[in-house]
């Protein structure tokens, strides 16, 4: 993982040096380029046969759908820049082996733009969103796909990728430059990205001592992951997000803290979370690193950072701990500064990086996966229809078979639960959980609903 100036050379070092072809499942292929260390981990999740790394963006349209052959234009013309879109893993040397990008020089992003399957339901259903999460992409080809998705007076487009190639905030920007804009929007504020100081001198190394440390709570769920998926969602619309960040009497809560804050009390309110004492239900929360400027960056650009949920019984205390506690943390220096650590490590296998790989997939590191993100736009259109909604479900984790993401656009957010199929109820159970901790903190002050 790189950011700073040295963000977006592994792309273009790709481009650059893919100029000999070789035979890779029956493309041809560039030159290889050793991974980074992030996309790396994520393919040594896939090949390890037990996972399923596939990451999903699902965006709803209220309008008619597009032609396929118009909408494959589209993609050709406005992602033929993204040369990351043409890039297939290979890896040679045995499984401990580090693997590697190469260029498809036969790439046709029309191939990766598909229709809904025959006999597919007429809207994208939770089922199917979830049955496509757990398929597997097609073997020996850029590892994404588009689909089109009829969905009664409107549509939806799904794109999914392994997560070795595109992180959930690539997804957005893909999905993003796809769109037309009604007029053009101020880039978004961002807090300071630090330089990675902060992980040095004695506060910094103490810091960084207590990011190793055990802190996560195991949970009832926790447990090895299945291949199949479950999938739920939960749509809050702007003036119930906007009434929820504005509940803390001290001024508006980020909608990330009412996201955590919410996730905290849909735990605490379905039994899950025990007795309160140490140690405590910490969120591993994935935040972005791209530098100014580079927000359609595509790749794997984001560290994780640990934050406790409050889970006491009174919403507004629980949204003012974690609002204050995100504010007070520096959550992008911290993310920073890790990227750049993982960033110079090098480039093998070893007995220290397999146990470091597995005490980051335990929950005794976090109890949950927890990550939000942002179109960072205003209304977007395709043709006649407008995006209503965007939603992201992410892979699994070995240890960890739940996930819960939260997008914001256009004002309001989608808060989507994944889980395996064997914690299949958790889902459903949970949306309709957040559902109420929302109206909690509309209400204002009062007991969490039980």
């Amino acid at each position: 993982m790189v950011t700073g100036p040295e963000a977006g050379q592994v792309a273009r070092q790709v481009v650059g040096r893919a100029v000999a072809a070789a035979p890779v499942a029956g493309v041809v292929v560039g030159a290889p380029v050793a991974m980074p260390p992030l996309d790396a981990w994520m393919h040594r999740h896939e090949s390890s046969g037990a996972m399923c790394m596939t990451i999903e963006a699902l965006a709803w349209f209220d309008g008619p759908p597009p032609d396929l052959a118009a909408l494959r234009c589209r993609v050709a013309e406005r992602w033929r820049v993204h040369d990351r879109l043409r890039l297939v893993p290979v890896v040679a040397g045995g499984r401990r082996a580090w693997p590697g990008w190469a260029m498809d020089r036969e790439f046709d992003a029309v191939a990766h733009v598909v229709a809904a399957e025959p006999g597919a339901p007429l809207v994208p259903t939770q089922a199917l969103a979830a049955r496509l999460l757990a398929q597997p992409l097609p073997a020996g080809r850029p590892p994404w796909q588009l689909h089109l998705l009829p969905a009664g007076e409107g549509f939806a487009l799904l794109l999914r990728a392994h997560h070795g190639l595109l992180d959930g905030m690539s997804l957005l920007a893909l999905l993003r430059t796809l769109l037309d804009r009604p007029a053009a929007l101020p880039p978004p504020r961002r807090g300071p990205a630090g330089d990675g100081r902060a992980a040095r001198g004695g506060a910094g190394a103490l810091r960084a001592l207590a990011d190793l440390v055990p802190r996560g709570r195991v949970l009832p769920f926790h447990g090895p992951v299945d291949g199949r998926r479950a999938v739920s969602w939960l749509r809050l619309p702007p003036a119930e997000l906007a009434a929820a960040r504005a509940a803390l009497p001290s001024g508006r809560a980020s909608a990330n803290a009412v996201f955590l804050a919410t996730v905290g009390g849909a735990l605490r309110s379905a039994g899950l979370t025990g007795r309160l004492a140490l140690p405590g239900v910490c969120a591993m929360v994935p935040v972005d690193v791209r530098p100014e400027g580079e927000a359609d960056l595509l790749g794997n650009h984001y560290a994780t950072v640990r934050v406790p949920l409050p889970l006491g019984g009174d919403p507004l205390r629980r949204l003012r701990e974690v609002d204050e506690f995100t504010r007070r943390a520096g959550l992008r220096p911290r993310a920073v500064a890790q990227a750049r650590l993982v960033a110079s490590r090098p480039r093998r296998y070893g007995a220290v990086a397999a146990l470091l790989g597995r005490y980051a997939d335990s929950p005794l590191y976090a109890s949950v996966l927890c990550s939000s993100m942002a179109t960072h736009c205003g209304a977007l259109w395709l043709g006649g229809a407008r995006c209503t909604d965007m939603a992201v479900m992410p892979p699994l984790s070995p240890g960890h078979p739940l996930a819960l993401t939260m997008v914001l656009h256009d004002g309001g957010a989608v808060l989507a639960v994944t889980a395996d199929h064997a914690h299949r109820d958790l889902a459903p159970r949970l949306c309709a959980l957040a559902r109420q901790e929302v109206a909690a903190l509309r209400a204002g002050p009062g007991p969490a609903p039980q």
